[in-house]
């Protein structure tokens, strides 16, 4: 984009007229955006959450489940009795009861009839539940009901399955909506208010990313009901955070930038107009680059991940939208009070000021890191990678009772289950096969060590296909159990014409975790080389983003150890599969954007007072504003920590720990003082790593006239 369009845009917001005009326009896109924002939910489909790739061999199995078995395909629900000093003649009426209420809720009105354990400790009732998914919630709360009537003391009862685990998740996830918003919502105001220090000012942008919000929410909306877009509560989740964190972060830089120019134009329509001109190339930047980062997960194929992407980025062009447009207007037509009671005010005196003066702190660490550049990266980076080490503390791979943060109900039975049954009674694997050679595959799937016990072969009803129970016996989501399963997809795809299939949670894991390795392959180098172009492009050098993309990758790294000591002490060392793809997007995205604030002003600098001094220049005066920023953005991230499940307490501690690594370290020291070693080399092959190249004697004044 050329300078005079970037003027001319820059005025729209900040004109004497246009502002109001601009207000305007806002007030009636919020208007429409906002009955559309509160229809999301409706759209959700949170069954991607735990979908597979049509490829999948597990999908597969389902897929052939549900034609040859159709009536068979409801949710199982699983109750459990114990009494660890045996079973009671009580205990065994009022299991008996309780199979006689729950055939109202059974798919077909019938229950099969209990299944003991060997210890004589426990019995088990397991039935599909009927109905479509609210009639589901409904009998499920009427079975929990009935297990906790008329029970015996000191009888143990529990509802687990998939029918109880569905259950579980919708409970935790009651009103967490509303929740993730007020505390969102909450934390960037207190922030907000702590950097201002000003009873007016704070509510401006935070008011205005609430409305960048609420129209990333309604286009959202629109794409997942008429273009077919995924939404699940993951993304939408993700979608409240990446507004106000980015939206907030654009935010404090042009407001940062625009009080820099109050104090050198008497017309707050001049300096604005300066101040959007001097950081739309950097904020613009900063959003191309999350935005495209984010669009890489559709190169992904696991669902869950794949759909975060077109999801995020409106999020972030919505963000964009609003801080460069609405803010903008908004600061302009309250004028200078909003700063009260540290109004910027118009001094001649100040046209030629150099503003590093007003930022002592951070004038003395640019002082500290040009004294010793060298010693202080390479002691920068020293740390950086001892704290890496802290990775040995994490693993990848979830166990299912481990992914909610409280004791629920599913979670228990299962347990229950596997202290009396064989360990994988609750979730045995599923074969499904040609019905000609089902005996053949019986026969396989008893060889294979690991099996405890194989059922009989239940037939379709068109006679095509059977479907055959395999009990492990281990634990379904240990190591063993997925050794045992490989085993067995081995053994059955070997018999002659079984065409045979091996699905189940066991399968669903194996197969998971082969498509986030695929999607770890594909996606990072795709997210390294679009933010290396943007880098490129921007800053118009190749060594410089060559040394951004090193100095954020190695935050990550550092971020992941970090975090592990963490998460290792809270209890949750156990990652989830999709987790570090998706924090590593977003720590290499969004520490990027600092660096990039820094870099841009930066280059801006050192073309007129030279390398060195342009570079400790921009440290100085972006140092306070970019800290603030990253502060906010960690703090916004840390809010996921009140959902009830574990990823998303693992997602807020790693980008969290991450974040503020990248502000307080990297981009504060790190970077510059690479840069300071480097020396010109660092805009290589730039005209700024020109010998010939003279810096200007002094930062000459932008002056626009008033509008």
């Amino acid at each position: 984009m050329t300078r005079k369009k970037v003027t001319a845009l820059a005025g729209l917001p900040s004109g004497r007229r246009s502002k109001y005009a601009m207000l305007v326009f806002w007030l009636v896109l919020v208007a429409a955006a906002g009955p559309l924002a509160l229809k999301l939910t409706e759209v959700q489909d949170n069954d991607a959450l735990g979908a597979l790739p049509a490829s999948a061999e597990a999908s597969r199995a389902v897929q052939r489940a549900q034609e040859a078995f159709p009536d068979s395909q409801k949710p199982l629900a699983v109750a459990v009795y114990v009494r660890e000093a045996g079973l009671t003649d009580a205990d065994r009426a009022k299991v008996d009861a309780d199979r006689a209420a729950f055939s109202r809720y059974a798919d077909g009105g019938q229950v099969s009839p209990p299944v003991p354990s060997e210890d004589g400790q426990a019995l088990l009732l397991s039935f599909p539940v009927a109905g479509d998914a609210g009639q589901r919630a409904d009998a499920v709360g009427g079975i929990k009901e009935r297990l906790t009537t008329d029970t015996p003391a000191n009888l143990r009862t529990a509802l687990t399955g998939p029918a109880g685990g569905e259950d579980d998740v919708f409970d935790a996830f009651a009103g967490m909506d509303t929740a993730l918003l007020l505390a969102t919502a909450g934390t960037v105001a207190l922030l907000l208010l702590v950097t201002y220090r000003s009873p007016v000012l704070w509510l401006i942008p935070l008011v205005t990313v609430a409305l960048a919000n609420q129209l990333a929410s309604a286009v959202v909306y629109l794409l997942a009901k008429h273009a077919g877009l995924a939404v699940d509560f993951q993304s939408q989740s993700i979608l409240t955070v990446l507004v106000f964190g980015v939206g907030v972060d654009y935010a404090l830089l042009l407001i940062a930038r625009y009080r820099e120019e109050l104090r050198r134009h008497a017309d707050r329509h001049a300096a604005m107009a300066v101040a959007l001109r001097r950081s739309i190339g950097a904020i613009g930047a900063s959003a191309a680059t999350v935005a495209l980062g984010l669009l890489c997960l559709l190169a992904a194929q696991l669902p869950s991940t794949r759909g975060l992407g077109p999801v995020g980025a409106v999020g972030i062009v919505a963000a964009l939208l609003a801080m460069t447009t609405l803010l903008p207007a908004v600061l302009v037509i309250f004028g200078r009070w909003l700063f009260w009671p540290f109004v910027p005010r118009y001094s001649p005196d100040a046209v030629g000021l150099d503003v590093a003066a007003e930022h002592g702190v951070w004038r003395r660490i640019a002082g500290f890191v040009g004294r010793r550049p060298r010693a202080v990266w390479l002691g920068t980076a020293a740390a950086l990678v001892a704290l890496s080490f802290g990775m040995v503390n994490l693993s990848i791979g979830m166990p299912h009772d481990k992914a909610f943060t409280k004791e629920v109900g599913s979670v228990t039975g299962q347990r229950m289950i596997e202290a009396h049954y064989p360990r994988g009674s609750a979730s045995p694997a599923e074969i499904l096969a040609a019905a000609g050679p089902a005996g053949q595959v019986v026969a396989a799937a008893r060889t294979v060590p690991g099996v405890a016990e194989v059922g009989e072969p239940e037939v379709s009803p068109d006679g095509r296909w059977v479907r055959i129970a395999a009990v492990l016996a281990d634990t379904p989501d240990s190591d063993a159990a997925l050794a045992t399963v490989e085993r067995l997809r081995e053994a059955v795809h070997a018999v002659p014409g079984a065409q045979a299939l091996v699905g189940g949670d066991t399968a669903y894991l194996i197969d998971e975790e082969r498509t986030v390795d695929r999607d770890n392959r594909t996606v990072v180098p795709l997210v390294l080389a679009v933010v290396l172009v943007i880098l490129v492009l921007l800053l118009r050098a190749l060594v410089a983003p060559l040394l951004l993309l090193a100095s954020v990758v190695l935050s990550y790294a550092a971020a992941l150890g970090a975090a592990g000591l963490i998460l290792d002490a809270m209890g949750y060392p156990h990652l989830f599969v999709g987790i570090p793809l998706q924090t590593f997007l977003f720590l290499v995205a969004l520490g990027v954007d600092y660096t990039i604030f820094l870099s841009t002003r930066a280059r801006e600098e050192a073309a007129r007072l030279g390398h060195r001094n342009g570079v400790l220049h921009a440290l100085a005066v972006t140092g306070g504003v970019i800290t603030s920023a990253g502060v906010v953005l960690a703090a916004t991230f840390g809010a996921l920590s009140v959902l009830p499940l574990v990823p998303s307490v693992q997602t807020a501690v790693i980008i969290s720990v991450g974040v503020l690594l990248d502000t307080f370290l990297v981009r504060s020291l790190l970077v510059p003082a690479l840069a300071l070693h480097l020396g010109r080399r660092t805009w290589w092959p730039g005209a700024l790593a020109r010998p010939a190249h003279r810096p200007v004697a002094a930062p000459p004044p932008e002056r626009v006239p008033a509008t």
